[in-house]
């Protein structure tokens, strides 16, 4: 199948998204039966037919798979509960880590058994609720990391005002609790590993000032609860925010480190240990959706090289969003997943150009191509989003980059062999907090150019440029118009 059969692929999966929820929830059974017969047929027939029958199906199987989802946010076996705030004992493990201080922590909890007061056991059908944990729970749930298991006896009540924003990631319920009955570590071979990891990862950076070490943790594991706000504002504020989520930059790193290890094995177990090493890396990472998105082209590009059949950067795209929103179609609404798709479609389609023409040696034409790209494929999130756009995170980015790959790749090297030999850790981060400082510094400085272009901006720049553009058309057509002599219809 062609690149461009497969993006419109996925566009119409988008498409068959916004239709499954303006349809609204419900379970949609015949609507997915119906698209998998389509896409059976689609598949023989072939050629051009069969080619609008699996754009037909995708929209089909799009929307039945949103309103599926939307159905399980509305139908579950606590509905009730929640609706009349009945009070309950929830037994489940932590799906990210708690956030919030002592006194007031929120985490998203995975519940695995109910219990009503006055009413027994109850299924919850796996079901995900948002946790507020005040008190002496708060001070214990915060110690607690992604994947711990705990038990705690509270209150239901429906999501509200800006919790609603939760439901995007399969929350249906709020649960206030101020009782911690017991916890425990995960019994997750996947995330016990990850967890240990990410533990000693972390603590080979207790050396650091705070700042930095907050700083550090963003760029390994994408980590800013201990990054003061007032970092975060610079970050954003330079253009630079995306700087303090995991990417498909450090998935590369991380692979680039393991690769020695991994080209010593056979071919098919070289394969199997790429994958693990993937999730092992998205678990550490708590699967943000920007690492999602990274993992999967990653794993897509691996099982095309397996396969023998090596696919593009644009074809692995494609596959990776198409596949993930096929699994989650929530994701349409996460900003990071959008800003993630974008940047790296930027550098799939824009990246070659603009490194083409850019001036200056490799080094410099691939660093400022790529960066520009990156920037113009965010824009159409941005601007819709927050409104605006730094004009200076261009040159901010263009300077920071370069320091982001030695910080992410020495801070996880140091981080790890400084959890491992603690006698070491002073030496080696002494690297990774001038690499820290100097990040900082360049966020601070970049923050402080009072240039962003908000929408009507972008809006009135388009405007212009295609009216110049219509007049230097203008012109070049009337100076190349053929003359009353050339229209004159020559004799046989």
């Amino acid at each position: 199948m062609p690149d461009a059969a497969i993006f419109a692929m996925v566009g119409a999966i988008v498409a068959g998204i916004g239709v499954g929820e303006r349809l609204g929830a419900s379970p949609a059974t015949p609507t997915l039966v119906l698209a998998a017969a389509m896409l059976g047929l689609a598949v023989a027939l072939r050629g051009r037919r069969g080619c609008v029958l699996a754009l037909i199906a995708a929209v089909l199987l799009g929307s039945a798979l949103v309103q599926r989802a939307l159905d399980g946010l509305e139908h579950w076996p606590l509905a009730a509960a929640v609706a009349r705030r009945a009070d309950a004992t929830l037994t489940g493990s932590l799906v990210g880590d708690p956030e919030g201080t002592r006194y007031s922590t929120w985490a998203v909890l995975r519940i695995s058994s109910a219990s009503l007061t006055g009413a027994g056991p109850v299924d919850a059908g796996g079901r995900r609720v948002l946790v507020h944990a005040d008190a002496d729970a708060a001070q214990r749930v915060r110690l607690l990391g992604a994947g711990d298991r705990l038990t705690m006896a509270g209150w239901l009540r429906p999501l509200e005002g800006p919790d609603e924003r939760l439901r995007w990631r399969h929350v249906v319920a709020r649960f206030d609790t101020t009782h911690l009955l017991a916890f425990g570590a995960s019994r997750s071979p996947l995330m016990h590993a990850a967890n240990d990891l990410r533990a000693r990862v972390l603590d080979g950076t207790r050396t650091l000032p705070p700042t930095e070490r907050g700083l550090v943790a963003a760029f390994l594991v994408g980590d800013t609860r201990d990054l003061p706000h007032a970092v975060v504002e610079r970050f954003r504020g330079s253009g630079m925010s995306h700087l303090l989520v995991v990417s498909g930059e450090n998935v590369a790193f991380v692979l680039a480190l393991v690769s020695p290890v991994l080209r010593r094995l056979p071919y098919r177990a070289r394969f199997v240990a790429g994958l693990a090493v993937l999730l092992v890396f998205g678990a550490m990472t708590r699967w943000e959706p920007s690492v999602l998105r990274a993992c999967a082209m990653a794993a897509c590009a691996m099982t095309g090289v397996v396969l023998g059949r090596p696919v593009t950067g644009r074809r692995v795209l494609a596959l990776a969003v198409g596949g993930l929103l096929l699994a989650d179609p929530f994701l349409l609404h996460s900003i990071g997943f959008l800003l993630s798709c974008g940047a790296c479609a930027g550098i799939v389609f824009l990246g070659p150009r603009l490194v083409a023409v850019c001036p200056g040696s490799v080094w410099l034409r691939t660093v400022l191509g790529t960066t520009a790209a990156a920037q113009l494929g965010v824009i159409p999130v941005l601007l819709p989003v927050f409104g605006s756009i730094p004009l200076v995170s261009l040159p901010a980015n263009l300077v920071a980059i370069p320091l982001a790959a030695p910080l992410t790749t020495w801070g996880l090297v140091a981080g790890l062999v400084g959890g491992l030999v603690p006698s070491l850790v002073s030496v080696l981060n002494a690297p990774t907090r001038l690499l820290a400082d100097g990040m900082l510094g360049i966020a601070d400085l970049a923050s402080r150019a009072p240039l962003t272009v908000d929408v009507r901006g972008v809006i009135g720049f388009v405007a212009i440029a295609a009216l110049a553009a219509a007049v230097v058309l203008g012109r070049m057509l009337r100076r190349h118009a053929p003359t009353d002599a050339a229209l004159v219809v020559p004799p046989r």
